[in-house]
C-alpha cells in the first residue's frame, strides 16, 4: 500500500489568538520538564513520605523516564491524526491529573505504576510545541518559536532545583506534583482558545505504523531503563540489565528497518540524508552533554564536598536557568540578520562552554559559591548560542509537511541523550572518584609522616596520627577520611569537566563537515537560491 502524499496543512494568520496558543504550548512543555527534573531532586523527600527504599525508589525516576522518550516518539503522529488541538488538550489534561493523584496514592506499586502514566502523558507535551512552531509560526517570527523550544533544555532544567528546595524545604512534597495544576490549567484555557482545530484524519489509521510503534517504543524504554539502574544494578552481570539489553537491541534493528520502508512511519529515516538535519541530531545529543557542565557538575560539588544538595546550587541555577528568558530572543534576533551565519554562533557559544569547562577544571576543595559565577555566565550565553543555530540549521531543511517527522525524531534524540548524558557523567564521577580514592589512600599509607601530628595536642582530622604511628582519636580518623573523599570528589569533578571539552570538540568537528550555510527564514521568500 502506498501512502498518499503528504500536503501542507493550510496555513493561518498569524494573530494574537494564535500567538497566545502557541503560548500555552510552551508552557505546556516547559512544566512537563520541570516536573521531571524537579521530582527528580526531591525524590529523597517523595521516598520517605510514601515509605519505600532507594532500590524501589528508583524505579520512580526510571519508570517516568522511559515512559517519557517512548512518548516522544509516537506523540506527533497521533497529533496529526487526532489534530493537534484536541491531542495536545487531552495529554496535558491527563498529565495534569495524574499529578493530582500521585500524592494521594500510599501504595509504593500503585505510585510508580501511575508515574509512569504521567510519563505517558508529559513525554508528548514537547514534540507538541515543535510541531506548533514548524506549522504555525511565518518566517519572521520561526526563530523566536524554536527559541521558545530551546528553553526547554535551558530555562526549566536550571529552574528546577529551586522550585525543588522550595516545596521540600518550606511547604510540602506534595507540591512536587501539584505544582503543575495551575500552569497546566492556564496552559489549557489559552490551547483551546488560541490552537486551530483541524478535523480529524481517522483514514491515517489505515496505515497506522504499528509494529514500529511496538518495538520503538519498547526498544527505547528498555534502553532507557538500562541506562538509568545499570550503575545500581553492575551493569551486565545483572540479568536483568543483560536481559534488557539483549532485548532491546534486536527491537531496535527491526525498528529501524521498518521505518525505512513503511509508508507511514514514525520516523522518516530518509530525512538523514540532509546533511543539516544530520548535524542537527548528533549535535543536539552533543550540546545535552555539554550542558551538564553548567548542571550537573556544579550540583555535585555541592551536594558531596559542601553538603548543601539544593539550597546552595539554587542561586547559580538560577544564573543560567532566568537569563534565557533574555538570551534566547535575543540570539534569536541575531540569527535573524542575514550576514550571521549560524555556524559561527555555534562555534562561539562552543568556546564559551569549553572556557567554562576549563575554569570549572582548576577546581579545589576550598571553592565556594562566589569561585562558579563566571562558570554559570558563560553557560547562560553559550548554551543558546549552540542550541538555537543547531535548530535553525536543521529545521531550515524540514518541510512543512515534515514537520511531525522532524519532531519526533529531534525529541526522542533530545529524551534519550539526556538519560544518556546524565548516566555517562554520574558513572564517570563515580570511577574517578573510586580511583582517586584509591590513589590517594596509598600515597598516604606509603607517606605516612605527612598526617603525623608532632604532639597529640597537635592531631587534628588532617593529622590523625601520633609519632609512634598510632591513631590519635577515631574523630581524626573519621576526619581524614572524609578529607580524603572531598579531595577524590574534587579531582573527579575536575577529570568530568576535562572530559566534556572532548564532546565540544566533536562538536566543533561536526560543524566543520556536515551543516551547509542557511539563512534567516524570512530571506528565503526573497532569495530562495541563496540556501544553499
Amino acid at each position: 500500500m502506498n501512502a498518499k502524499p503528504a500536503t501542507a496543512p493550510a496555513p493561518h494568520p498569524f494573530t494574537l489568538r494564535l500567538a497566545l496558543g502557541l503560548v500555552g504550548v510552551l508552557i505546556a512543555a516547559l512544566t512537563s520538564g520541570l516536573n521531571d527534573r524537579v521530582s527528580d531532586i526531591a525524590l529523597a523527600d517523595i521516598r520517605a513520605a510514601i515509605g519505600i527504599g532507594y532500590d524501589q525508589g528508583s524505579w520512580i525516576i526510571s519508570g517516568y523516564q522511559a515512559a517519557e522518550v517512548a512518548a516522544m516518539m509516537i506523540a506527533p503522529w497521533f497529533a496529526v491524526t487526532l489534530s493537534l488541538r484536541r491531542f495536545t488538550l487531552g495529554v496535558s489534561a491527563g498529565f495534569m491529573l495524574t499529578g493530582i493523584l500521585l500524592p494521594l496514592v500510599p501504595d509504593p506499586t500503585l505510585f510508580i505504576s501511575l508515574r509512569v502514566l504521567q510519563g505517558l502523558f508529559g513525554g508528548a507535551l514537547p514534540p507538541m510545541l515543535m510541531t506548533v512552531a514548524l506549522r504555525f509560526l511565518p518566517p519572521p517570527f520561526k526563530l523566536f518559536g524554536l527559541a521558545g523550544y530551546a528553553l526547554t533544555a535551558t530555562f526549566g532544567p536550571n529552574m528546577a532545583a529551586s522550585l525543588a528546595s522550595l516545596w521540600t524545604d518550606h511547604v510540602s512534597w506534595m507540591m512536587v506534583f501539584w505544582q503543575v495544576v495551575p500552569l497546566m490549567l492556564i496552559a489549557m484555557v489559552l490551547i483551546s482558545w488560541g490552537i486551530p482545530q483541524d478535523p480529524l484524519r481517522p483514514e491515517r489509521f489505515q496505515q497506522i505504523d504499528l509494529s514500529g510503534m511496538v518495538t520503538g517504543c519498547s526498544a527505547v524504554a528498555l534502553l532507557v531503563l538500562v541506562l538509568t539502574q545499570g550503575e545500581r544494578l553492575d551493569w551486565l552481570n545483572s540479568p536483568l540489565i543483560a536481559g534488557m539489553l539483549l532485548t532491546a537491541l534486536p527491537l531496535l534493528l527491526v525498528f529501524l528497518i521498518n521505518e525505512w520502508f513503511h509508508p507511514l512511519p514514525l520516523f522518516k529515516l530518509q530525512m538523514l540524508r540532509r546533511p543539516n538535519l544530520a548535524h542537527g541530531l548528533l549535535g543536539l545529543a552533543c550540546v545535552l552533554i555539554l550542558g551538564l557542565s553548567g548542571s550537573a557538575l556544579p550540583s555535585a560539588y555541592f551536594a558531596q564536598v559542601s553538603g548543601f544538595p539544593t539550597l546552595e546550587f539554587a542561586p547559580l541555577a538560577l544564573a543560567v536557568g532566568l537569563p534565557q528568558l533574555l538570551i534566547a530572543p535575543l540570539i534569536a534576533a541575531l540569527l535573524n540578520i542575514r550576514w550571521i551565519d549560524c555556524r559561527w554562533m555555534l562555534t562561539a557559544g562552543v568556546g564559551l562552554l569549553v572556557t567554562s569547562c576549563l575554569l570549572g577544571s582548576q577546581i579545589t576543595s576550598d571553592w565556594a559559591r562566589q569561585n562558579f559565577w563566571l562558570l554559570q555566565i558563560l553557560q547562560a550565553f553559550g548554551q543558546p548560542m549552540i542550541i538555537l543555530p543547531i535548530l535553525m540549521s536543521a529545521t531550515s531543511v524540514v518541510a512543512p509537511p515534515e514537520g511531525p517527522f522532524a519532531s519526533a525524531m529531534f525529541n526522542t534524540v533530545r529524551g534519550f541523550s539526556s538519560i544518556a548524558a546524565s548516566t555517562l557523567v554520574e558513572v564517570f564521577l563515580s570511577h574517578r572518584e573510586q580511583f582517586h580514592s584509591s590513589v590517594l589512600i596509598d600515597q598516604a599509607a606509603s607517606r605516612s609522616w605527612l598526617m603525623t601530628a608532632p604532639t597529640a595536642d597537635q592531631a587534628s582530622g588532617s593529622l590523625p596520627l601520633l609519632p609512634d604511628g598510632s591513631i590519635s582519636a577515631s574523630d581524626n580518623l573519621s576526619g581524614f577520611a572524609t578529607l580524603v573523599r572531598h579531595q577524590a570528589t574534587v579531582l573527579s569533578l575536575s577529570d568530568s569537566w576535562l572530559m566534556l571539552t572532548g564532546f565540544a570538540a566533536c562538536l566543533l568537528l561536526l560543524t566543520a563537515i556536515l551543516p551547509k550555510r542557511v539563512w534567516p527564514p524570512q530571506t528565503l521568500l526573497q532569495n530562495p537560491s541563496r540556501n544553499n
